[in-house]
């Protein structure tokens, strides 16, 4: 199995579209979600276990299982396996009291948004920068998502749960002022916005794109160009030209332009 594995990484490895040069990256086994922001990369395995990636290496964020793992401005945070929100503070995962939540960015202008059920959520930035511990108190924002990335670049972006593609470049750190706008031409799964603002997005049958014309004139871009991927993706996130992403068969692939 080990050998099949590599031999399609090495196929990958090979592939270069739209400037885009992808090869291996450290070995998780059984990598299923990923998450980078700020030059750090986070993910978790099949066990729900979360790592950070220190040099060539991961390393085990501690025994709390989560759902999802993400890193940024705001800070290191994850959603549990019980769907709880924790920040990592002084070495531990901390769990907090309130709203429950699925999924969660911490990419934006240092506040944190997250996704409950299906509905949409944002956590002041004076509250995500400096919590240690008790409940938080999410701004509900009128959305009803399956995901949402933010960036200080380029706003925030969602997809909602008929998989259409929405975006607001107003989000504030006190989570306020937001209009969003449909981006058409792609049914997404998830949406990840880096914070020099570059979009990238997975499709539903596990295809990468990314939005291009992005420009102070036109925030949400242009179209979708596809970065083609010998196997199929089941989780990306892109930070400081990098592009990480997860195949369905647990393999790590890191690409570059």
């Amino acid at each position: 199995m080990k050998a099949v594995a590599a031999v399609l990484l090495v196929l990958c490895c090979l592939a270069v579209t739209h400037a885009w040069t992808c090869g291996g990256a450290p070995n998780l086994n059984n990598a299923y979600q990923i998450e980078a922001g700020q030059g750090k990369v986070v993910a978790r395995d099949s066990n729900y276990y979360p790592y950070f990636l220190i040099g060539s290496s991961w390393t085990r964020l501690g025994t709390t299982r989560m759902k999802h793992v993400t890193v940024g401005p705001a800070g290191l945070w994850g959603a549990g396996t019980n769907n709880r929100v924790y920040k990592y503070v002084s070495g531990n995962f901390v769990q907090s009291s309130g709203t429950s939540m699925t999924q969660l960015d911490a990419g934006g202008d240092d506040q944190l948004v997250g996704v409950s059920g299906s509905l949409a959520y944002c956590l002041r930035a004076s509250t995500a920068l400096t919590y240690r511990s008790g409940s938080l108190s999410w701004t509900y924002l009128s959305r009803t998502f399956r995901h949402i990335s933010c960036s200080p670049q380029n706003g925030c972006w969602g997809v909602d749960t008929s998989y259409r593609v929405y975006h607001t470049r107003t989000m504030t750190s006190t989570c306020g002022g937001t209009s969003w706008t449909q981006v058409t031409g792609l049914s997404l799964k998830m949406v990840d916005v880096g914070t020099d603002g570059a979009v990238i997005g997975l499709t539903t049958a596990g295809q990468v794109y990314q939005r291009a014309g992005i420009s102070s004139s036109r925030p949400s871009g242009t179209s979708w160009t596809n970065i083609a991927m010998c196997m199929t993706i089941r989780s990306l996130s892109y930070d400081l030209r990098t592009l990480w992403v997860v195949t369905s068969s647990g393999i790590i692939i890191k690409c570059t332009h």
